[in-house]
């Protein structure tokens, strides 16, 4: 597993070995032995499943308290996922990181607990699976419109098929400061 930081270095792109013969392919998609790069130890605690057809635009989510951190993988089809630092403090706070996923190179996209996530559909159809670092809180969801003007994410579709939740979500600046995740600087070793 190649494990490469991106733009904001707590946001992971993994590309997997992929074993390929005449019968298909084989890949490991998660091992704890795989995975000690991962901020903050992240133990997965809930598997996750959406079907999407071409054009839906799922986000931007996130959850706090009981904040979760995110392995998302496309299964079938390809989609364009996002992470927003929606934490307060943090030296990145409204920047955002994206990669492409596809069901062809398998790569991962990890987006750590305090990250707003979304992702658009590009292919016909899409099953996306995401672990979980924790479980499904209804009390604690916050959602961030996908179109913010203050964060500026192109995403690589036009006119997309939103949720009611979605189409009403507020923009950042307009969610109190209190509700939203803190920043907390990695901690240095003493010389």
């Amino acid at each position: 597993m190649n494990i490469i930081p991106q733009s904001i270095p707590e946001v992971l792109l993994l590309e997997p070995r992929i074993f390929r013969d005449d019968r298909g392919y084989f890949l490991e998609t998660y091992s704890t032995r795989s995975f000690p790069a991962l901020p903050q130890a992240a133990v997965f605690v809930q598997d996750n499943l959406s079907f999407s057809a071409q054009g839906t635009l799922r986000g931007l989510h996130l959850q706090h308290p009981s904040d979760q951190g995110k392995l998302v993988m496309a299964v079938t089809g390809t989609i364009w996922d996002v992470a927003v630092d929606v934490r307060v403090g943090s030296p990145t706070f409204g920047r955002w990181v994206a990669q492409t996923l596809d069901d062809v190179d398998r790569k991962q996209f990890y987006v750590p607990p305090g990250f707003a996530h979304g992702f658009a559909v590009l292919s016909p159809t899409a099953h996306v699976c995401y672990k979980c670092t924790d479980l499904y809180n209804p009390k604690a969801e916050l959602s961030v419109r996908f179109d913010d003007p203050d964060l500026g994410i192109s995403w690589p579709i036009e006119s997309p098929k939103l949720s009611a939740k979605d189409t009403q979500a507020p923009f950042l600046r307009d969610i109190p400061q209190e509700r939203l995740p803190k920043y907390v600087p990695p901690e240095t070793s003493s010389p």
